[in-house]
């Protein structure tokens, strides 16, 4: 009975060893993230789409907080989210950068169920694990999930994927500002 209680009380005593290690460790390795890269990345459509060049959202966020990015690099998140960034960074406004894409409706990726094959390809390339099915099964989308990346359509070797825009509701819709031009007088 004592062998038992004296590994129990070493147990303890290592474990409250141990503990009080890590813990020091925590507090003095502490990485501090910079809060503008929360901010720059609660502006972004968080779409993980990879069009920016960046391989998500968060990335693309670090790298204009820290100067080595234009605003203008994200497609999904339109021209609104190219001027909230400007905006939030102090930089001026920029049109989208021609290279990596044109602005597009929102859209979500629809499945023919006619032709899947179940290859799993377009499961594997979707950031947002938006796509359900296994192996030799028909895959459907989870329509509240998709971003609208596209980055499923191309892997799909039977070319059963097609982007949808979505539909206009009441909670979706959203007044688009007409564009004016102003003209000066000399």
């Amino acid at each position: 009975m004592t062998e038992f209680l004296e590994a129990l009380l070493i147990m303890t005593v290592l474990a409250l060893l141990l503990g009080v290690v890590l813990g020091i460790a925590a507090i003095k390795y502490k990485v501090d993230e910079d809060p503008l890269v929360d901010q720059i990345d609660a502006i972004l459509p968080q779409t993980q789409c990879g069009q920016c060049g960046y391989p998500g959202c968060k990335p693309y966020a670090t790298a204009l907080a820290s100067n080595e990015a234009d605003v203008n690099l994200c497609i999904p998140g339109g021209d609104d989210g190219i001027r909230k960034l400007a905006d939030l960074l102090g930089k001026e406004y920029k049109p989208f950068n021609a290279e990596h894409g044109v602005e597009k409706p929102k859209s979500f990726a629809v499945i023919n169920e006619n032709i899947c094959i179940g290859c799993t390809l377009c499961i594997q390339a979707c950031p947002v694990d938006a796509i359900v099915g296994s192996a030799k099964h028909l895959h459907t989308v989870l329509v509240s999930e998709c971003t609208g990346c596209e980055l499923c359509v191309a892997p799909c070797p039977v070319d059963c994927i097609s982007m949808q825009p979505v539909p206009e509701t009441l909670t979706s819709w959203k007044w688009h500002y007409p564009v004016i031009p102003i003209k000066v007088k000399s």
